[in-house]
């Protein structure tokens, strides 16, 4: 069945659902900040990661390429967007990853990116949170009604790291803000399109910079410089976006239980109970023989005792 080209409702519903892919139009990036976004760009942001996804799937390779991977399927405007050369035409195609491109896996595709981010700027709250549920099968509380929102400021005057500092200052914030930073803090190098970036942009405070978009200069200014480094809650630090996704790896079992569960989820149409652990727990130990095989996970939830009698 999973060769059958109607599969592609499945690879399309499943990351629609499992990384936030259906709320790819909820947002519109400011023109001024990002003139260079266009619908193209986000044509192929969604199908960059469905072809990633169903990639994997045809090769039964491992899901812990959805945390780092050296490749990606990509085309001339997404390479064009992500600074990679060589890459012609619309059509997409397999495009291995150069050292040093700080590319690979989900958590910087260009549609993840923007999903998590809300048109201006980015929030390492929004992006921290997005990770802890989706990579790490780990949901946060929402948080106490009276707590504000934290906003970054455009204007380019005081960085979205000092803004957070103060609210961790804050008793009932700071216990989910220690998990929520740390993920949210390593994605900033990405901006609310998916770019790399190693400043801010800056409606106000910056300088000028000198780039065209189809021959027009641009109107925004070179902000504060992006700070992505962090501290897990175990005391490791990582400087980057690079460091992050290594710490991540350190438990492969982790990543591939919160798949797991993702997958169960989907399939039997209702969230996971506690009883349901001991039986993800077995599939995660046999997927364990095909280094995480994604095709053969899928065959391990369709023939559990939890989708049969859910």
């Amino acid at each position: 069945m999973l060769k059958h080209p109607k599969a592609a409702r499945f690879v399309e519903n499943f990351t629609g659902q499992w990384l936030d892919l259906r709320e790819i139009d909820f947002t519109t990036p400011d023109r001024m900040l990002y003139p260079e976004f266009d619908e193209l760009l986000q044509i192929s942001m969604v199908q960059e990661t469905q072809r990633f996804f169903r990639d994997i799937l045809d090769r039964d390779s491992s899901v812990l390429n959805f945390v780092n991977s050296e490749y990606s399927i990509i085309n001339e405007r997404l390479a064009k967007h992500y600074g990679i050369s060589d890459v012609s035409g619309q059509e997409f195609r397999r495009v291995k990853f150069s050292e040093g491109s700080h590319r690979g896996g989900v958590l910087t595709h260009a549609s993840v990116l923007k999903v998590s981010a809300n048109g201006t700027n980015t929030s390492p709250v929004l992006r921290g949170v997005w990770v802890l549920d989706k990579i790490l099968g780990q949901p946060v509380p929402l948080p106490p009604a009276n707590v504000p929102a934290v906003e970054p400021d455009i204007r380019g005057a005081v960085t979205i790291r000092e803004q957070l500092a103060k609210h961790r200052e804050v008793d009932s914030c700071a216990s989910c803000h220690r998990k929520i930073d740390p993920p949210g803090f390593a994605l900033e190098s990405f901006d609310v399109i998916g770019g790399w970036r190693t400043n801010y942009r800056s409606v106000g405070d910056g300088e000028k910079v000198s780039v065209l978009v189809n021959g027009r200069g641009v109107r925004y200014k070179r902000g504060l410089p992006v700070d992505a480094a962090g501290q897990f809650t175990n005391g490791d630090r990582f400087e980057n976006i690079d460091e992050f996704k290594e710490h991540l790896l350190k438990d492969k079992e982790e990543i591939a239980r919160s798949v797991t569960e993702k997958l169960m989820m989907y399939a039997t149409g209702g969230g996971m109970r506690f009883s349901d652990r001991v039986e993800v727990d077995e599939i995660v130990t046999r997927m364990a023989k095909s280094n995480y095989g994604l095709r053969t996970l899928i065959h391990e939830v369709v023939q559990s005792e939890v989708f049969s009698r859910k």
